[in-house]
């Protein structure tokens, strides 16, 4: 684990990239950016993660290579990256707890994904960056066999059941914008061309 800049975060992107085209197009589709909380303490950072952003908008790394599997988000891991923000210990659908999403940390996620999506040719859209809860409710019609672990339809999330529902909203926020405003900060970051 160690802190890292942007300007880091394009490099491991830009050395990552052909072996993660190469596991996305193995699998049939594009490359992935996952966005989650730890659903832990505000510092605590998890191994299931590539890139971790604490309450203050530091920027930490788990691994060097941004191509290796990790368990970040059901069935969908190969050729992807998870984001994390270290918060939400506690929370419910109905309070944030004493931890909740900073932020400085919405912010930082934003400027990640538009270094990330630059680095490596992505189109910043729902289809390449989503939430963990817009995953789980399938919004991208990728549903990676579901079924067989009995969710119909390839849909366990919050707009089904109280999974997943990470980053389904953010404080101040409606339930389900989450995603929506969080990739239009990262469409807006990218667009501003200093990232």
């Amino acid at each position: 684990m160690r802190q890292v800049t942007l300007a880091e975060i394009k490099q491991l992107a830009l050395q990552s990239k052909s072996n993660l085209w190469s596991a996305a197009q193995s699998v049939g589709r594009d490359v992935k950016l996952y966005l989650h909380w730890s659903a832990g303490h505000y510092g605590q950072f998890s191994p299931a993660y590539h890139i971790h952003i604490d309450h203050d908008g530091s920027i930490y790394v788990i691994t060097n290579d941004l191509a290796e599997v990790k368990s970040h988000t059901y069935k969908r891991n190969t050729g992807a990256i998870g984001i994390s923000l270290a918060c939400s210990v506690g929370a419910t659908t109905n309070n944030w707890g004493d931890e909740p999403p900073t932020v400085k940390q919405i912010e930082t996620m934003a400027q990640v994904i538009a270094v990330l999506a630059k680095a490596l040719d992505l189109t910043i859209d729902i289809y390449r960056v989503m939430t963990h809860a817009e995953a789980a409710n399938n919004l991208d019609g990728l549903n990676p066999g579901y079924e067989s672990n009995g969710y119909p339809d390839g849909k366990y999330g919050p707009g089904y059941s109280c999974e997943r529902w990470d980053l389904w909203f953010i404080p101040g926020v409606a339930k389900g914008e989450g995603g929506n405003v969080i990739r239009g900060k990262a469409n807006w970051y990218q667009q501003q061309g200093g990232i």
